[in-house]
């Protein structure tokens, strides 16, 4: 080496850059002027041969080794020498080129660093994570993640052989964030971050923000493109609102994509799933032939374990390659939309799983979790807490709601476990958890953070859907945050599903002494914007089918059944039914299994289906059943006091005062001949019965007689009708007034 240049050798950063240990390469790699020349470096670690090739003037130097594992130099008269590369050669059978990766400026800028610092940069994930781009003409990879108490990272991958020597990272500013742009790197190319500690350790972790992921076992990221698929959706996004809004008839068929529909295979390797271009046209068939307006999918995102159906995630950026690529799960979309059904992801902000190549001890400290493990973690789920106090805890997680919301065109984003993020002492024995700066048991950053989430969410997508999964009394779940509330659109009424499931699961005998678990759920009814649900939740874990929770034998257990979706639907809220539910399926969800189409042969089984077809098109087209369903104006008792009967009549109104449906609900087990008073004078035409034959019961259609009023005064109105009710089942009348 030429003294000249071994003078010009910053010989401590040389040492840092060979042992790995550097956060800053580039002030040492690449080009660097000194005076009238230009010094270039490079790190090619056990190369034997590197020159410089510029390629202006295709001139090659040959580079001097200034240290023989693998750090070359060499000094170049002139400046500014334009776009060049490396010839390497290894041995004699391996000679490569590489642009180098650390003749590049930043891609982020000192407004995203402000901005993510400061939890407000909501397309965050534009500029962290890995973005295919061209940079001064060349193809490469921007490579950024947060990792602020590392001492260096590394971008590895199967463009520099998984070697944390060759591509380590900068450090940008005091913010935290390590990046690179590797022109070696391509699409569909899996890697990690190399993160080494100050202590010596050195791991590995898959992106926080990648795009995508390998197939589990495998847990590498994969560099991938979402920019290019030409969406078809213009039109359903564009009349979206008006679909969403708070009057509109929603009906959602909950799934899960790995047991819709399956293959034979093997659960190894994945072939027994379907892609997700193979899953929407039999998934929208299913869906508009049944009525539902939209789908929930349970979380998509990636996931290490099947058994945990999504809800423990760790890739939140990621469609689960388990049905495909990004691009497959764009189509996905773009088709549910093109045949008019909206889709509602399931989105898990509250925990993550303790998975080592995950976001636990991201960076060598509790990053993304807290510390303290009594605030960090679930004892009883086994998986850690979000610091949402942490700015760029919650950038990550907001900017992710309106990821799948801008870029994958979700109508809805469905929280799950809202409670435990509210409740410090969820799932918590005393000791186990911190109090707030009030001594009380509030997370006050959980609630800022969602409130947070809900306001931007709202504002840059009109029309949007956020949903809660919250299990307690908090108030105002729904309520408008500038008067204190969440400012969630719809929330699961828990409630009602826990009291009717435990009610219908009486015999019809015992019911009448269970009378209020039947109607309470009407003193609260306003008091949110709720969603009734039968959602997976109740069909796992020995909680029995839904048809395995009734009573009886099977005859009473199917009209119990019928039964239980028909007062559902009459019931006001937003509906929701998971797979399979629709076919009285007798055994209970798994998700190694299909739904059991086959019971479709059976006649029961077909009745129910029928049924929930029906129903779908009543509470979709009948105004009444949903126009008003937030307001108390759209409900009106007609009876709800004859407990010893078990039976029930009340009114679903819509805006105009002839729009009136009556229904009347036996939950005995015997048929019954009631006289029901109604407001108005006219004729009540019997359009829906539980009972008839088409869904599996004893009644004929013929049976569908008009009923009209008498001036018998009852229940405390002018006018009244006798109404014969089959044991275990729900007529619904439609109101029409006298012809003048």
């Amino acid at each position: 080496m030429t003294n000249k240049l071994y003078k010009l050798m910053n010989w401590p950063e040389i040492e840092e850059i060979i042992y790995s240990e550097s956060d800053h390469p580039h002030d040492l790699l690449g080009p660097h002027i000194c005076g009238s020349q230009t010094l270039y470096q490079a790190y090619f670690p056990e190369a034997k041969k590197v020159s410089l090739v510029l390629e202006e003037t295709k001139t090659v130097k040959k580079m001097e080794m200034a240290d023989e594992d693998g750090f070359f130099a060499v000094l170049v008269p002139g400046k500014n020498h334009g776009r060049y590369h490396y010839e390497t050669e290894h041995d004699k059978n391996r000679k490569e080129e590489h642009y180098d990766a650390y003749a590049f400026a930043p891609v982020l800028t000192e407004g995203d660093l402000d901005k993510f610092s400061h939890g407000i940069h909501y397309t965050i994930y534009e500029k962290m994570g890995a973005h295919p781009m061209r940079i001064n003409g060349v193809d490469g990879v921007h490579f950024a993640v947060w990792a602020p108490n590392a001492m260096r990272v590394s971008t590895v991958g199967d463009f520099n052989n998984w070697d944390g020597r060759v591509h380590q990272m900068r450090r940008l500013g005091d913010f935290g964030v390590f990046e690179i742009f590797i022109p070696d790197a391509r699409v569909s190319d899996c890697y990690k971050f190399e993160i080494k500690l100050r202590d010596g350790l050195t791991y590995l972790k898959a992106d926080p923000y990648g795009s995508a992921g390998q197939l589990r076992p495998d847990s590498a990221s994969v560099v991938a493109d979402i920019s290019r698929f030409k969406w078809g959706d213009k039109d359903w996004i564009k009349n979206r609102t008006e679909k969403q809004k708070e009057d509109a008839p929603v009906s959602v068929y909950e799934l899960y994509l790995g047991s819709f529909a399956r293959k034979e295979g093997s659960e190894e390797d994945g072939s027994v799933y379907l892609n997700y271009r193979e899953l929407a046209p039999r998934i929208i068939e299913y869906v508009k032939e049944m009525g539902y307006t939209h789908i929930e999918v349970m979380p998509v995102m990636e996931h290490p374990f099947d058994g945990s159906w999504g809800y423990q995630t760790i890739g939140y950026y990621a469609p689960t390659a388990r049905y495909g690529t990004p691009e497959d799960f764009m189509y996905f979309m773009n088709e549910m939309h093109k045949a008019g059904v909206g889709v509602i992801l399931d989105w898990v902000p509250a925990h993550f799983p303790r998975d080592s190549y995950g976001l636990s001890n991201f960076d060598g400290t509790c990053l993304y979790e807290h510390l303290d493990p009594r605030q960090g973690s679930h004892p009883h789920w086994g998986t850690l807490i979000y610091n949402y106090a942490r700015p760029q805890v919650s950038n990550y997680l907001i900017a992710n709601a309106l990821f799948w919301v801008e870029k994958y065109h979700a109508d809805g984003i469905r929280m799950d476990a809202v409670a435990s993020m509210l409740y410090l002492d969820y799932g918590k024995q005393d000791g186990e958890w911190v109090a707030n700066m009030y001594g009380s048991n509030e997370n006050l950053e959980a609630m800022e953070f969602i409130k947070h989430l809900n306001s931007i969410l709202h504002k840059r997508n009109p029309g949007v859907l956020s949903i809660a999964e919250e299990s307690t009394a908090w108030p105002m779940v729904t309520g408008e945050l500038d008067r204190g509330g969440l400012g969630f659109d719809i929330k699961w009424n828990m409630g009602w599903m826990n009291d009717y499931l435990g009610y219908m699961s009486y015999d019809p005998y015992f019911r009448s002494h269970h009378h209020n678990e039947l109607t309470f759920s009407m003193v609260y009814a306003y008091s949110e914007k709720f969603m009734l649900v039968f959602s997976h939740d109740e069909v796992v874990h020995g909680k029995a089918s839904m048809i395995g929770k009734m009573p009886g034998k099977r005859e009473q257990k199917f009209a119990n059944l019928r039964l239980a979706y028909a007062y559902m639907m009459l019931h006001p809220g937003k509906k929701l039914l998971f797979m399979g539910q629709d076919l009285a399926e007798f055994d209970e969800w798994n998700e190694n299994r299909s739904v059991e189409w086959e019971l479709l042969a059976v006649p029961e089984h077909k009745g129910i289906q029928e049924l929930v077809k029906e129903l779908n098109r009543l509470y979709t087209t009948r105004s009444e059943l949903h126009a008003l369903d937030t307001s108390p104006d759209g409900f009106e008792w007609i009876n709800c006091i004859s407990s010893e009967k078990c039976y029930l009549a009340f009114l679903r109104k819509g805006e105009k005062p002839e729009e009136l449906l009556l229904a009347v609900a036996n939950f005995a087990g015997v048929e019954q001949n009631v006289r029901v008073g109604v407001p108005l004078p006219g004729k009540y035409v019997r359009i829906f019965n539980s009972e008839e034959k088409k869904y599996g019961g004893s009644m004929s259609s013929a049976g569908r007689k008009d009923k009209k009023t008498s001036e018998t005064a009852w229940d405390e109105r002018p006018y009244s009708i006798k109404v014969k009710m089959p044991a275990l089942s729900v007529s619904m009348f439609a109101y029409e007034p006298e012809k003048k």
